[in-house]
């Protein structure tokens, strides 16, 4: 990811020379004053001031050599005229959070003539470090300097970069000019994804779960209609009764295979979660979402991301799921640039995301589910389908204000116990625990086979429900 601006005259003065662009141009000019600028003016002045009340005529001399020496700067570097061209190059551009960037800038002296001693400064968040400031030396006529620095975000987000500022001082140190450059970069910092095991999924293998949550393969794969010959095609593959009947040569197409579906659904309401940062409730959520859809995705899904406000990633197109190969990519990409911005929604409720789920069979169902009352536990309950598996991690917000070790409420186990009787594999989250715990516990509530995990021992870990 590159980016470049090049100046017309940076940082030299403007290419107006008009009378008002002169004004203009001298006061930005005298702005530009360093404190020892002003330092060395003021005490010119006051010299050439006491040198004319008291009648001394060399120590007149000396104020105005000392008030000149500022203007004079100013005025010379104000019409020094350099072509400087800026690069900014991000290694890479997406990160999770917590995570380092480097930022590659890179300046170019297009002109004819060397430069001076440049301060180079990039203009980050505050979120993601210090600016960041560099002093170049002397530039020779078509030469170039590169720098780099790194930014680091615990909070998922997309933060701009730039503009690129370029500041010009004289060899006194009287006057700095800054000159920016027009061009933006963005550092999207992305939720933290955790590597899941491999679990038995509804219809993760040929053979295995139930074929009507399945769908067609993406395009660039066999299915079973029966097609016209096209050069290279084995011969062994002929279908002659369809031959015969279409009057031209037409080859069989093997039996297409199916790929499994699932959604992962994430509420966002504001009302389902207390607490704030990286280490709140819904974080903990939405970095599960990711590692979520990278887990299904590698695992050959078609994935679809809904939230609770009914809208759907990666899109409408092939009934809103992703599929494989450069698709499953940009899907991915997609949806994870989504979960980078995602913030709490001002609904009060699940029935959009229901209304969703309920028009069609979607397979494997999987929630992260923040605090539910009566009401909207009833909803998630009905979107638990006979023919789809569903799983739910359930988040205890009261739980999570606690702090780690903070024994599940009353009306948490409650919401978990209605779940699980509707179908549901549904998995208490308390705080501190790895995503990777609580898959592994879900796994074992489906089976039985196996220890529990530590997340699983407790009240709330029985229950019933499973993954296919």
């Amino acid at each position: 990811m590159t980016a470049g601006g090049r100046p017309s005259d940076a940082p030299g003065g403007p290419a107006d020379t008009g009378d008002r662009g002169e004004r203009g141009g001298l006061r930005t000019a005298l702005a530009g004053l360093t404190t020892r600028g002003r330092s060395f003016f003021a005490a010119g002045v006051a010299a050439a001031v006491c040198a004319y009340v008291l009648g001394q005529s060399d120590l007149l001399r000396v104020g105005l050599l000392l008030a000149v020496l500022p203007l004079v700067c100013s005025a010379v570097l104000y019409r020094t005229r350099y072509r400087v061209a800026g690069s900014r190059r991000l290694s890479p551009a997406r990160v999770p959070a917590g995570s380092e960037a480097r930022v590659h800038l890179r300046m170019e002296n297009v002109s004819r003539l060397p430069t001076g001693l440049l301060m180079l400064q990039d203009r980050v968040p505050y979120v993601l470090g210090p600016r960041p400031r560099f002093v170049l030396d002397r530039v020779e006529a078509g030469g170039r300097r590169e720098v780099s620095y790194r930014v680091r975000s615990d909070l998922r987000g997309r933060y701009p970069l730039g503009p690129l500022q370029l500041r010009l001082t004289d060899p006194f140190g009287m006057c700095e000019l800054t000159r920016s450059f027009s061009t933006y970069d963005t550092l999207t910092v992305v939720p933290r994804v955790e590597a899941l095991p491999a679990v038995r999924l509804t219809g993760e293998a040929k053979g295995y779960g139930d074929g009507r949550h399945r769908s067609l393969a993406l395009a660039g794969e066999d299915d079973i209609i029966p097609r016209g010959y096209r050069y290279g095609d084995d011969l062994r593959r002929v279908h002659w009764r369809s031959t015969a009947r279409y009057g031209e040569l037409m080859v069989r197409r093997e039996e297409q295979p199916q790929r499994s579906r699932c959604t992962v659904l994430l509420d966002t309401r504001a009302v389902a979660y207390q607490g704030a940062g990286p280490d709140s409730a819904f974080e903990w959520a939405v970095s599960g979402t990711a590692s979520t859809l990278v887990h299904m995705l590698e695992r050959g899904f078609s994935v679809r991301l809904l939230t609770d406000t009914g809208n759907s990633l990666p899109g409408e197109g092939a009934d809103g799921f992703a599929g494989a190969s450069q698709e499953s990519a940009d899907a991915a990409g997609l949806m994870m640039d989504t979960l980078a911005v995602i913030d709490h929604s001002d609904g009060a409720g699940l029935s959009p995301a229901y209304d969703v789920l309920r028009g069609g069979n979607e397979g494997l169902l999987v929630a992260f589910i923040g605090d539910l009352d009566e009401e909207q536990a009833t909803v998630v309950a009905k979107m638990r389908q006979r023919s789809g598996a569903a799983v739910a991690f359930v988040l205890d917000g009261d739980a999570w204000l606690r702090g780690a070790g903070a024994p599940p409420s009353a009306r948490a186990a409650d919401r978990l116990r209605l779940l699980r009787e509707a179908g549901w594999t549904a998995v208490a989250v308390p705080p501190g625990v790895p995503l990777v715990d609580l898959w592994r516990q879900a796994d074992h509530l489906r089976t039985g086979v196996g220890a529990a995990p530590a997340a699983s021992r407790g009240p709330m870990a029985g229950g019933t429900g499973g993954w296919s």
